[in-house]
């Protein structure tokens, strides 16, 4: 291989690889995949996460997950809008952070259960605090709401559901940058940041409702806002406005839903959003049925459902609704962190500044109106949305504060890191297993929260991309070389003479450029025994060699030239030793020829042949033995039989993944020996080395369209001899019940293998005896 021409076309494929290449690659979704691995070990999350990758610009699905697979859409245009390929890697990524902390800690089997209970018209996990005489109406309005017809408890139950997403959005963030300090915490707070520039503000929303939008869509959005920010985007809208107002009355429920680790708990605040902003909802979800009814006589959606779903799409920074069936990983923690927690503090006290300065309307309202007590609470004040009485509960007490109220700080980031450590793409040391009889018992331990700590900035994203990128240029690039190989391959085989027997035979020589993640799979699931007995092989032998490089004194020997006098107390007559001279072993090529016709695949044949490939395709990888290896069997194309010869190993191997190839040895169809046994020998005869073994596995005699009987047989012989002549030695391992035919082909290079289990083990043997040699 020329290296610099290797050198040449991996910078010549890096350069060309773009943005779609990068992120629907399946090397950037298994650096994702390995990064959830590795990070999610301290749940003992025993699920491997898949990642795929997608590019549709025009879906407005941006990330989703069903709890086995994360989906992403890397050409949304959330992504596509950043200039840089590290700030999209990092938007990438912060999104697959997202998406993998509902894997970790959403509780699927808590919205079953909601489903459930609503469907027969239940509160689920209890029945919403009821703080006045409006919420006791809005709960009421609701049940009738819900059962006035199907089709509004279907709303209903999808606006529940997607109010609870977005509050599962805040609570899964909160504890994924509480946790996940580093790389994905860092993408998820600039994927964060990115979503809170793109909002719109709360006069933008009000221009919209006046276009065709709805006043439930500004309160949602200013809820998600809050949510995930701790804060709203105001525009030029006062404090007074009732959108802002509806939200301040539930900060408390919010932050609760954002900090328990409960999810009824998170449950029973969507109950509480529902029945507090119940005429907002009610009034939003009648515009939608009109909508539908416009949409359906056009043959659009069917359900006003479905378009009630499409409408709340519109909002700026949701996600899809993820998807499961499992309960979230075991966490000892009762409460976690809430994020932008300064952002919180600041949004309390404006709504505590906005209460006090309506707090006399409000009382004298309140006491000629209330017809119940208020309940001893310290919940949140509640601005009575309109077709409600206005009254008003007491509002949250909370801490003063010297943040002036018209600064909205942004989530800090952190300043640079100095105790993070680099990605790398090997192995790491690892801390020596110790058996120990206890743990220490400090003593004077106490809790303490650092308020003043920041995330610390992660500076190893473009590092990062340029290992993915240098991996994709390779993988590029031994593709083309790979092609290139076929082609050569191909040329090769119409090149030989192959004799009159198989005149007008096509030849055709196949190999994939790319291995699949399947095989890699399939490999990694079954090769764990199979390389421990390659190592149990090569280990005698490895011993050996070093002593023969090195030279030995050999001793006990019946026969010799010089008597040892440390053994002459011996009877049994060994006594004498010779020193041998350091020597090199002797250089070995080797060939392994499978037949893949359909009787392979009785008795389980074609599996012990494939065993027995990636036993030896190890064995001779290490020890540096050079080895192809080949299947054949035949095919037909234009009407005529053609003999399909199925290239695994090569000698020069490109992209080292010629040990997956070989999961994709099969039994076929017929087997036309010759002239696949002749492209081989061909092959084999090219190597410099001085020994060069040819193995034939073979099941029976050969089979094909006119190639078969005698005349089949003699052709055999006839290559046989031709190649040993050459200095080619044959072996052929019958394993099948032609056993005796297969002797008669091939004389005294048949080698019978009774025991299927012991294929592996023999043809090993073979190798080693002429190393030895």
């Amino acid at each position: 291989m020329n290296h610099k021409r290797v050198k040449q076309l991996l910078n010549e494929k890096r350069s060309k690889i773009t943005d779609r290449q990068f992120f629907t690659s399946r090397i950037l979704a298994l650096h994702f995949e390995d990064m959830a691995m590795a990070q999610t070990r301290r749940y003992k999350y025993n699920r491997r996460v898949h990642v795929e990758l997608i590019w549709k610009p025009k879906q407005e699905s941006i990330a989703r997950t069903n709890n086995l697979t994360i989906q992403i859409n890397a050409g949304h245009p959330l992504v596509t809008k950043t200039r840089s390929r590290e700030g999209r890697y990092d938007l990438v990524c912060g999104l697959f952070a997202h998406e993998l902390g509902h894997c970790l800690y959403t509780d699927f089997l808590a919205a079953q259960t909601y489903e459930n209970y609503l469907k027969v018209y239940k509160w689920y996990p209890a029945l919403p605090v009821l703080k006045g005489s409006s919420d006791v109406r809005n709960e009421q309005a609701l049940w009738e709401y819900a059962k006035a017809e199907p089709e509004n408890l279907n709303m209903l139950s999808y606006l529940a559901h997607y109010i609870a997403n977005i509050l599962e959005d805040g609570y899964i963030e909160s504890r994924m940058l509480a946790r996940f300090t580093g790389r994905l915490g860092a993408c998820l707070e600039i994927c964060r940041e990115k979503q809170w520039t793109e909002s719109l503000t709360l006069t933008q929303l009000k221009e919209q409702e006046e276009d065709g939008g709805h006043i439930a869509l500004s309160v949602l959005q200013s809820i998600l806002s809050y949510i995930k920010f701790g804060q709203m985007k105001y525009g030029d809208e006062p404090l007074s406005d009732e959108r802002i107002q509806a939200v301040f009355g539930l900060l408390p429920e919010l932050d609760s839903a954002i900090t328990d680790t409960s999810a009824k708990n998170r449950w029973g605040v969507v109950n509480q959003i529902l029945v507090r902003c119940w005429p907002y909802w009610e009034d939003y979800m009648e515009q939608c049925k009109e909508h539908q009814k416009e949409a359906s006589a056009a043959g659009g959606p069917i359900s006003a459902a479905e378009t009630l779903s499409e409408m709340l799409r519109a909002l700026s920074g949701s996600s899809s609704a993820a998807e499961g069936v499992t309960a979230p990983v075991a966490d000892a923690e009762e409460n976690t962190t809430a994020s932008c927690s300064s952002n919180r503090m600041v949004t309390h006290a404006q709504a505590e500044a906005a209460n006090e300065e309506e707090t006399p309307d409000s009382e004298e309202k309140g006491s000629a109106a209330e017809e119940q007590p208020e309940p001893e609470s310290e919940e949140g004040s509640s601005s009575a949305p309109e077709g409600t009485d206005g009254e008003k509960p007491d509002s949250a007490v909370m801490p003063e504060t010297d943040l002036d109220s018209e600064e909205t700080p942004q989530c800090e980031t952190g300043g640079i890191g100095s105790e993070k450590q680099d990605v790398s793409e090997d192995e790491g040391g690892r801390m020596p297993y110790q058996k120990t009889s206890r743990v220490s018992e400090p003593a004077g331990g106490e809790l303490e929260r650092n308020n003043d700590y920041h995330r610390e900035a992660y500076s190893g994203a473009a590092s990062d991309i340029e290992r993915m990128l240098d991996k994709m240029a390779e993988k590029a690039a031994c593709t083309t070389l790979e092609n290139e190989r076929i082609r050569e391959l191909n040329d090769a085989a119409q090149g030989i003479s192959y004799g009159n027997v198989h005149s007008g035979v096509h030849i055709r020589v196949n190999r994939f450029a790319e291995v699949d993640d399947e095989l890699v799979e399939q490999y990694e699931s079954i090769s764990g025994p199979l390389l421990t007995i390659s190592r149990q092989l090569q280990k005698n032998l490895l011993q050996q060699l070093k002593e023969r490089q090195r030279g030995a004194k050999q001793t006990g020997l019946l026969m010799g030239r010089r008597l040892d006098s440390h053994t002459l107390h011996r009877n049994d007559g060994k006594v004498f030793y010779k020193n041998s001279l350091p020597s090199e072993a002797p250089e070995l090529a080797v060939a392994l020829l499978l037949d893949e016709s359909g009787s392979m695949s009785s008795s389980d044949r074609s599996t012990y042949a494939r065993a027995a490939a990636v036993i030896l395709h190890d064995f001779c990888g290490s020890l540096q033995i050079p080895i192809i290896v080949y299947g054949h069997s035949t095919g037909y194309a234009q009407g005529r039989e053609t003999v399909e010869l199925y290239s695994y190993a090569e000698f020069d191997t490109i992209d080292r993944d010629d040990k997956y190839r070989l999961m994709d040895i099969s039994a076929r169809c017929s087997n036309r020996d010759g002239a696949a046994l002749r492209f081989v020998a061909e092959q084999l005869s090219h190597r410099p080395e001085e020994v060069r073994i040819l193995i034939l596995v073979s099941d029976g005699q050969p089979a094909a369209d006119g190639y078969y009987g005698s005349a089949a047989e003699e052709d055999l012989r006839g290559i046989k001899q031709e190649y040993r002549r050459k200095g080619i030695l044959f072996i052929a391992a019958a394993i099948g019940d032609d056993k005796q035919n297969i002797e008669r082909i091939y004389g005294d290079s048949y080698l019978d293998i009774t025991d299927l289990n012991q294929l592996p083990v023999k043809l090993t043997a073979i190798v080693k005896r002429h190393i030895r040699a």
